[in-house]
């Protein structure tokens, strides 16, 4: 009976264990000797290379020689544990890179905000859909194999973390600094984009990274500029905007970065950066929701941080409230200065000390770095532009085109011999590409006129007409709405043609509308890039398989329900 205790009571420890493991995502297959290699590198390290370790800073790979020098320095003066690049190339990215690791004795670990891919910040590099298009893909899988893709770019540079995924749930529609970067307005949704984007890159080994805790969606400020405020209450924060969290932390998820926002139910003092609270930080983050992994402030030199405090005092409290990594501090020195004095001081013990240092340790342990290998150049460029991406890419914007009305079935387009087809360009970017494909399918003309009445006269021989509204693609930020002409130019071209309203942005555009009556369909094709702009052209014929939203046709959009299309927009029904 006794032995039977002792092996029950064997079992039931083995297994605690095993589920604290199996909790830390940063444990690796081989913890043992990731362990081993953590205690022995943390035991070489200088009271001043242990803080130095814990600061991230800023590289660009087009900067020039006095800056690239003044990084140089922080890895041989602090041992920087690690660097984000920005602006550049990859090839130049991976000179760099070779040259930056070479004069670190401690193995750096890279990061990058690579959401959409490298193209976010990198030249000749391979651009993925904006996670908005992908929240109108109802397959997952599709996901999953978007954040494998970019996982393996990531990883043929030498980046180790990806600051990706965006799990804001983009609540305002006139937030301006989230916008096409989320996943969308429901809150179900934005967390199986996340948690499948998050796994696919993890397979590929790169620790993913969920911003913008504890939520920056519902802002209609930007925290590079201020300091936005989030006015729920903790029974709504927790249920929306803490909601990705907890999910992804439930499977595996290897960090967090915490946004500079003023969160008054979460933080009792007033106008007090979310990233400097040590409520937010560990008591929300790291003790309610049993977070293990890496826990990275926002860049400290973004105005909702940089404007409350001189620099060094920032990098000590974001410390203090349980940050693990100091990302882009304003003045790195500084910081370490600071933090060593609080050191001294017993404000900060070497137990809290150690605790994020290993934790980095680990962190460069799983990605490989304790048997670091310089990034090869040769045939760089081709792999980080590979057919296989282009194939995805075009499955996934033929994912995401949604038809959100289409009354009388109008498109596919049928009976191309009772069709006289006009194609009208609206917008500030070109839809030569849609038009191209157009004209594959029927006979389309495109008809211009620098004034409305030109315009109507121009259009009296066609009974049907495409009007593709086209906004820059070059990033997620550009402007996306219907200039007040062409809302007007619209309406009178509905009044006497059967319309076809394709939109090249996302879908809050629509927003604009005060009815919609007179349109027969309306498309959403999220951006306006080439192959956008075919696969709707194709849509719109009939070439390729449909994706409905709305079966049913809404006559008309009230202002109060004017919104309910874009909330609907991000899952395909």
């Amino acid at each position: 009976m006794r032995l039977l205790k002792y092996t029950f009571a064997l079992f039931f420890l083995v297994n605690v264990v095993y589920s604290q493991n199996f909790k830390d995502p940063l444990l690796s297959s081989d913890y043992h000797a990731q362990q081993e290699w953590v205690d022995s590198i943390y035991s070489t390290l200088t009271l001043k290379e242990k803080i130095g370790q814990l600061y991230t800073v800023q590289v660009f790979s087009n900067q020039d020689e006095a800056t690239k020098n003044n990084v140089i320095q922080l890895i041989k003066e602090y041992q920087i544990g690690g660097v984000i690049y920005s602006n550049g190339g990859p090839v130049r990215q991976a000179k760099l890179d070779n040259e930056l690791q070479s004069y670190s004795k401690t193995p750096i670990l890279v990061s990058m905000d690579a959401e959409w891919g490298l193209s976010m910040r990198l030249d000749s590099t391979f651009a993925f859909p904006w996670n908005m298009t992908l929240g109108a893909i109802k397959d997952n899988k599709l996901i999953e194999q978007t954040g494998r893709q970019i996982g393996e770019h990531c990883k043929r540079l030498g980046v180790h973390l990806n600051f990706a995924p965006v799990v804001d749930i983009n609540t305002n529609p006139k937030n301006p600094i989230i916008g096409n970067r989320s996943f969308g307005e429901d809150r179900d949704n934005v967390t199986s984009k996340s948690i499948a984007f998050m796994k696919g890159m993890q397979e590929a080994g790169i620790l993913a990274n969920a911003k913008h805790f504890p939520g920056h969606g519902d802002t209609d400020s930007d925290s590079h500029k201020t300091l936005p405020t989030i006015n729920f209450d903790k029974k709504r924060i927790d249920s929306v905007e803490i909601y990705p969290y907890r999910n992804l932390i439930k499977q595996g998820l290897s960090s967090v970065m915490v946004a500079h926002l003023n969160v008054p139910s979460l933080e009792k003092r007033s106008n007090y950066p979310s990233s400097l609270s040590k409520h937010i930080v560990s008591d929300v983050l790291k003790d309610s929701l049993g977070f293990k992994g890496l826990i990275i402030s926002d860049a400290l030199n973004m105005k909702g941080a940089a404007d409350f405090d001189e620099s060094g005092e920032i990098d000590l409290a974001a410390f203090l409230a349980g940050n693990d990594i100091l990302l882009i501090s304003e003045d790195p020195a500084t910081g370490i200065a600071k933090i060593m004095e609080a050191y001294s001081e017993e404000i900060i013990s070497e137990k809290r000390l150690e605790y994020s240092v290993k934790k980095i340790l680990k962190a460069k342990y799983k990605v490989g770095l304790n048997n670091y290998q310089p990034i090869e150049t040769e045939h760089l460029i081709e792999d980080l532009n590979r057919i296989k991406d282009e194939v995805l890419y075009e499955e996934l914007i033929e994912n995401a085109l949604t038809i959100i009305k289409n009354k009388s079935e109008l498109v596919p387009i049928r009976r191309l011999e009772t069709k006289s087809i006009a194609y009208v360009e609206m917008g500030d970017d070109s839809g030569t590409s849609f038009f191209d494909e157009l004209k594959k399918y029927g006979k389309v003309h495109e008809i211009k006129g620098d004034k409305l009445d030109e315009l109507v006269e121009n259009l009296k021989p066609y009974n049907t007409v495409i009007i593709g509204f086209h906004r820059s693609n070059s990033n997620p930020w550009k402007s996306y709405e219907f200039s007040d002409k062409e809302l007007v130019w619209i309406y009178e071209i509905a009044r006497t043609h059967q319309v076809i309203l394709d939109i090249f942005v996302k879908p809050y555009a629509l927003d604009a509308f005060e009815s919609v009556e007179n349109i027969e369909s309306i498309i959403v094709s999220y951006q306006n890039s080439d192959i956008a702009q075919r696969k709707s052209a194709q849509l719109i014929f009939g070439a390729i398989i449909m994706i409905w939203l709305w079966k049913r046709q809404p006559e008309t959009l009230h202002p109060e329900n004017k919104i309910k299309i874009a909330k609907s927009l991000f899952v395909n029904g």
